[in-house]
């Protein structure tokens, strides 16, 4: 293994220095609404207002150049870069190459989210989907490097990498000296690996905890000795790798306190919270620092948490799917059956009486064939849009005092 006194703060520092004016220096933020909902303060770095909309530039770009300044000084040759990724880091990879005039290819997995693709291709990289996995797509990148001659660009197991992304802690602690906690999602461990190396060195008792995804906890058994069957897919695509770095799992065994795990609800609840009350967008694994200060409020009540909002890159039509599953939860859509007599004017009966109620109707399902009532009869199925869980009920009641047959599914 990897010793982990290979990145040091002084590498990091040295990114800093390379980084400046080529990145963004985020906003990192007090959320008063996610403060008072946790009983902790809350504060929010906004690393998906990056121009790719991820920290994973910040290490993508150290890394290239390092391997541009090689070059230049006649060391060794560069005929490309080549890298493997679920999306974030190959739009990284892929914006810088193109700023410093270098051939890039990216390897994906094919079922990468199509925003992810879409973007990293309108940075003028080449685009390969192979495998349904980021071990997978890994594996054909080096393949594809050693026929090619290409510098393959490692997305977290790299010291130039690692000391990249921990810029993002320097960043933190300048702006924020109070914080004492920090979450940070772990994939591969780049991010907590550089953050954790930074808050060492500058910060001896602030506590770094990683977070991972429960289908994807590679680095979460790897450090704890545990066992946790890999999931078909999570929400934190970002973050869904099957196996951890060397060097990252050093860095994290040694510098990380501990590692917590969320599930899909979690993400799906921390996602709706960050666009509803901070009107910002995050992607899964950007949302994973938030999924575990609201899993366990009671352990980090009255501590300064920092969260990093590692990514935006998100489907929208996954996103859209999330705001409906949340308004489901939240009691503000309500899916009503009301069976009624098969009588002219019966359905503006039925909607007259939803809209004197206060609802809105989001859509309707008028079945006569597929019911299990008389044939004289029709089942109405409504789905609308109230203010709340007992609005919903409020409906319900409504139609039954009018003479309806109604109830809540």
């Amino acid at each position: 293994m990897t010793p982990a006194s290979d990145v040091s703060l002084a590498d990091i520092e040295a990114a800093a220095a390379r980084l400046q004016g080529q990145v963004l220096d985020t906003p990192c933020l007090e959320s008063r609404t996610l403060s008072e909902l946790t009983g902790a303060r809350v504060f929010l770095k906004f690393e998906n207002l990056q121009f790719t909309a991820s920290f994973k530039e910040r290490g993508a770009l150290n890394k290239l150049l390092a391997l541009v300044a090689e070059r230049d000084a006649g060391r060794a040759e560069l005929r490309g870069v080549i890298a493997a990724s679920a999306g974030n880091h190959a739009q990284g990879v892929a914006h810088h190459a193109q700023r410093l005039g270098l051939r890039a290819v990216i390897v994906m997995p094919q079922f990468t989210p199509t925003v992810k693709v879409e973007r990293t291709l309108g940075f003028g990289a080449e685009v390969v989907l192979h495998g349904d996995s980021f071990d997978a797509a890994r594996e054909h990148a080096l393949r594809l490097a050693a026929a090619q001659g290409l510098s393959f660009v490692h997305p977290f197991d790299d010291p130039l990498i690692i000391a990249g992304q921990g810029t993002v802690g320097l960043e933190m602690l300048q702006a924020q000296p109070a914080l004492d906690t920090l979450l940070v999602s772990v994939g591969g461990g780049g991010l907590a690996s550089g953050i954790a190396t930074a808050a060492r060195a500058l910060r001896p008792a602030l506590q770094v905890i990683g977070v991972q995804a429960e289908r994807y906890a590679a680095m979460f058994d790897a450090i704890k000795g545990t066992r946790h069957a890999p999931g078909d897919s999570t929400l934190a695509e970002g973050i869904a790798v099957g196996q951890p770095g060397e060097l990252t799992r050093a860095l994290i065994a040694e510098r990380v306190h501990d590692l917590v795990l969320v599930d899909e609800g979690d993400l799906e609840q921390a996602v709706l919270m960050l666009l509803e009350i901070e009107k910002t967008v995050v992607e899964g694994a950007g949302a994973a620092g938030l999924a575990a200060l609201l899993r366990h409020r009671e352990r980090f009540a009255g501590r300064c948490v920092g969260l990093v909002l590692s990514g935006g890159n998100i489907d929208p039509l996954r996103l859209a799917s999330i705001i409906e599953r949340g308004m489901v939860r939240a009691g503000r859509l309500a899916r009503i059956r009301v069976a009624a007599p098969d009588t002219p004017g019966v359905l503006a009966r039925i909607t007259a009486l939803v809209a004197a109620a206060g609802a809105n109707i989001d859509e309707v399902h008028h079945q006569r064939a597929f019911s299990s009532l008389s044939a004289q009869n029709v089942e109405v199925e409504l789905v609308l849009q109230t203010r709340n869980r007992e609005h919903g009920h409020d409906v319900v009641r409504h139609l039954a005092q009018a003479g309806f047959d109604a109830r809540a599914i």
